[in-house]
């Protein structure tokens, strides 16, 4: 049992959920109108696409199941608008509506090109800027999964340890490490690791194939109820595709002996998709040496299969699962005093005996249900089964002069877990009202997480750290948005977790295992103001949290282990022409305790309070009917508070970042794609003493594509800048050298790199 809670929120807790579950009760009973909507040939539903009822201009959006529906509706005759990006805008005109009756409509639509056009500002659905397009993906340089990240507007990711290991992230004046402030989600399965043996929040994203993905969420800060830990920064939500529209074949190579083979293949064929059934499996293995004198000898292997099925017209199941494999070798981080000194080159090594072997298989089982009253019931269960071993030197000869400092990190964990939400839309007092309320519960389970010092990754000097993890994360949530004017809607929700760490310590026998508990509670609350068709203005604000390892909580006897952050955001998102697109934000996040477990060491490092504040600026023009650029601005400015003048910088935060580029696309023919990418200079200090170097690089994607086959050619780093793709301030000793030297570490970026593919459809 949970227990030692020292802040009992039970009373808002209880009248939150005891809202809810009120509202739940206060629908008319006037005439109503419900459908679904699915694309036309496929038979998949669409899900979030805009509806609009007139006269009364009344909006919703389609729920998981493709569905949507209006109530309290007077008697008479209404016309139906439905529009969605990708697709081309349906119109349903003299539907007639009665008292106490249902109408209900069987919509499909036709895949279109990309429309600005379509896009409306309304609270009814999600922001516009807070999804990535198939489109995004398609035009962009993309090898993993990972970097599917580099699309959300202020991220950037850093590799720095061979191409296995999770890349280091940087959002919104956070360095995120590899998952510490941001949630990472894939079809609701977890990304981010608890209690990790290389850092808290590892996420590694690998396993998943970039074909494969068909929508990406995105949204920044701790505004969201139905977000848990980790959700500081924000929060990335990826889901795979239900089904693929047709079976395919894709073989890539390039440079520096780059390989890569995917396929995608369905199980049922065209029948099958018209009884609303669909699977599929799909392929991926991949093998790069890299552009480092030493090879990486980088090899990945990935397989997922997934099945769906819509039963009744009301509920559907879907059940995937999928198996990962990845080895690598790497160079790791070279001290500029090294390659200054023509010791080495730029992408050379101190220590090439650094790498990994890393694995993760997942199941996962969902259902979702229409229940009456407007409703939806989804539930989901799954299960991973992880293993990951790196090896690692950042100091090279500091502590073991003889034998080197060389590391090794362990661990095998089993995940279980559960999510389950009940959503419902309604009227309330007049006024539409859309409520959710959640529960959910994970536990890790954790098999002698080790720290050790190795030499060659053959031989085990002596362990540092080496024991057993058990952590659980339960808890309940509730949200609800209701217009409570015209134009203006107000959501409000909380969550309120549960955590559980439990720990034992296989090297001191006199540590007697452990177990803390520890709650959580985060209210939020977020205004939106549409002040035309064109115009909304909006305010979040909200608490969220990062939790830390449990090899830390249980020593400190839960103390300071659940810091908040408070975030608000205050921004516009408006068109000012009809192929105009724009998003400004202004924002501010206070984080109570940077207080993490530093996996490299083996110790805890509690960073003190931080404040930051910055300007987020997004814009997405549609130049003409096949052309589109875009551009993302983000400048922050983040400190610690607690520490004295002159040393208050945030190690490697950014402050200037920018992505922007051209993309042509229209369906069939010609698509090309020119990608910048900027980040600014950087304290790598406290006192910024020592600067991280910024970089400006030019990624490009070009290729022709008709029905049955698709032939293309990309290129990274046109200029063939030199640039640092990591860098750290790093104390550390070389082999000749009688005292260390504390400077810039880095890993060199990639040079000029181009790979040509091909697809075949069929």
């Amino acid at each position: 049992m949970f227990s030692g809670m020292k802040n009992k929120p039970y009373p808002r807790l209880i009248a939150l959920l005891g809202f809810l579950t009120c509202t739940f009760s206060l629908y008319a009973h006037n005439g109503s109108i419900s459908g679904r909507i699915t694309e036309n040939g496929a038979g998949t539903e669409l899900v979030g696409v805009t509806v609009r009822l007139e006269p009364g201009g009344f909006y919703t959006a389609t729920n998981t199941l493709g569905f949507f529906s209006f109530s309290n509706l007077a008697s008479g005759n209404y016309t139906l608008t439905a529009t969605y990006i990708g697709f081309e805008t349906s119109i349903t005109g003299d539907i007639n509506v009665r008292d106490s009756e249902t109408t209900t409509l069987r919509i499909e639509m036709n895949p279109s090109p990309v429309s600005l056009h379509d896009v409306e500002i309304t609270t009814a659905v999600a922001q516009p800027f807070q999804s990535i397009s198939a489109l995004d993906i398609r035009t962009r340089p993309i090898t993993t999964s990972q970097e599917v990240l580099r699309l959300v507007p202020g991220l950037f990711i850093a590799q720095h340890a061979g191409g296995g290991k999770a890349e280091q992230m940087f959002l919104r004046g956070f360095d995120i490490d590899h998952g510490t402030d941001i949630n990472l989600t894939v079809d609701g399965l977890p990304v981010n690791m608890v209690s990790h043996a290389h850092g808290q929040g590892y996420a590694d994203l690998h396993f998943v194939i970039p074909e494969i993905i068909g929508n990406v969420e995105f949204k920044k800060g701790p505004y969201y109820a139905d977000a848990g830990d980790f959700t500081t920064a924000g929060l990335v939500r990826f889901k795979t595709s239900d089904a693929l529209d047709n079976s395919f074949v894709k073989v890539e190579g390039g440079q520096f002996s780059t390989a890569r083979a995917v396929g995608g293949f369905n199980l049922l064929g065209k029948n099958a998709a018209r009884r609303n059934q669909h699977a599929y499996i799909a392929t991926e293995t991949f093998f790069s040496d890299g552009y480092f004198d030493s090879p990486q000898n980088f090899r990945r292997l990935n397989l997922f299969g997934k099945y769906s099925a819509l039963i009744d017209d009301e509920q559907r199941v879907s059940f995937s699962a999928s198996a990962f494999q990845s080895s690598w070798n790497a160079s790791g981080q070279v001290p500029e005093r090294a390659v200054n000194s023509g010791l080495i080159g730029p992408f050379g090594a101190i220590d090439d005996n650094e790498g990994g072997i890393t694995s993760r298989y997942n199941f996962n089982f969902e259902h979702v249900k229409n229940l009456k009253g407007n409703a939806l019931f989804k539930n989901q269960v799954y299960y991973t089964d992880y293993a990951f071993e790196l090896y690692s030197n950042f100091t090279f000869f500091l502590n073991e002069p003889e034998k080197g400092d060389e590391i090794r990190q362990k661990e095998h964990r089993r995940i279980f877990g559960y999510n389950g939400a009940i959503q419902r839309e309604g009227v309330l007092a007049g006024k539409r009202l859309s409520t959710e309320a959640g529960l959910f519960l994970r536990n890790d389970d954790v098999n002698d997480v080790e720290l050790s010092r190795t030499q060659q990754r053959r031989t085990t000097q002596y362990p540092i750290a080496l024991g057993d993890v058990n952590e659980t994360n339960a808890g309940v949530y509730g949200s609800a948005s209701w217009g409570i004017a015209p134009r203006l809607t107000l959501n409000a929700g909380a969550r309120f977790d549960l955590f559980r760490f439990s720990y034992e310590n296989k090297l001191d026998s006199l540590f007697e295992p452990g177990q803390v508990s520890a709650s959580v509670f985060s209210p939020k609350l977020n205004l939106y103001y549409d002040l035309n068709k064109t115009l909304r203005l909006y305010l979040n604000s909200g608490y969220g949290f990062h939790s830390n390892d449990a090899r830390v909580v249980v020593p400190q006897e839960g103390r300071k282990i659940l810091p908040k952050a408070l975030g608000v955001d205050l921004g516009a998102i408006f068109k000012p022409s009809p192929a105009l697109l724009v998003n400004i934000a202004g924002w501010y996040l206070a984080l109570d305790q940077e207080f993490v477990y530093v996996g490299d060491e083996g110790v805890v490092e509690p960073g003190g309070k931080t404040r930051r504040l910055g300007l987020d600026i997004s814009a997405r023009f549609q130049v003409l009917r096949y052309l589109f650029a875009d551009a993302d601005v983000t400048w922050s400015h983040a400190r610690s508070v607690e520490e004295p003048e002159g040393a208050r910088y945030i190690p490697l935060a950014p402050q200037w970042t920018g992505t922007g580029g051209i993309s042509w696309d229209k369906g069939r023919g010609m698509f090309a794609s020119l990608r910048c990418r900027l980040l600014g200079d950087r304290a790598a200090n406290e006192d910024n003493s020592l600067t991280a170097t910024g970089y400006f690089l030019l990624d490009a994607v070009a290729g022709w594509k008709n029905r049955n086959w698709e032939l293309g050619v990309s290129a990274q780093n046109l200029l063939n800048s030199a640039w640092k793709e990591a860098q750290f301030e790093t104390e550390s000793r070389l082999p000749f050298e009688s005292e260390p030297v504390r400077e810039i570490h880095f890993t060199p970026g990639t040079p000029f790199f181009v790979k040509g593919f091909v697809t075949f459809h069929f």
